[in-house]
């Protein structure tokens, strides 16, 4: 959207989080290693095509997986996963949407509400996989000039 030649920046951050550990005298088998957040770049209201954008997750398990590693994205400030929201200026509000597919139809979840999880996988054992995200801001939505952004939680389930 373009007010007074402002462009409208959104992005949507990912906040890397750990989950499930091993007993305490132990390290952590799984751990996400690296997280790299979506940049919308400059959403146009009046724009007919949606505007897409990638991000991914990074993450490495150190000792052998005999149970599947899955991962799980929150729902965000939305509360839901049918049409995540980003914050902006003045109270508003961007729909967006992070997939599991380049096609953009599986949303990426907790395996609820129509979602899917990221997985099952067995993963090599000390080595990096790096997992796309793909994101999506609907066209034509109504919405201020500004900075938008919304912070989830990543979870990996070993």
């Amino acid at each position: 959207m373009r007010l007074h030649g402002d462009a409208i920046r959104p992005r949507a951050l990912l906040l890397a989080g750990l989950c499930g550990l091993a007993p305490a005298s132990a390290q952590a088998v799984c751990e996400v290693r690296n997280v790299v957040g979506l940049s919308f770049l400059n959403y146009t209201s009046t724009s007919t095509l949606p505007l897409d954008a990638m991000g991914s997750i990074t993450f490495r398990c150190t000792i052998i997986q005999l149970t599947p590693v899955t991962i799980d994205l929150s729902q965000g400030s939305s509360n839901s996963y049918t049409t995540r929201l980003m914050n902006g200026p003045s109270s508003s509000k961007l729909a967006y949407n992070l997939y599991l597919d380049p096609s953009r139809l599986v949303v990426w979840g907790n395996n609820t509400a129509g979602t899917s999880r990221y997985g099952p996988v067995l993963p090599l054992l000390g080595l990096d996989i790096t997992v796309p995200i793909h994101g999506r801001v609907p066209a034509q939505q109504s919405v201020a000039a500004g900075a938008y952004s919304d912070t989830l939680v990543v979870t990996v389930n070993f």
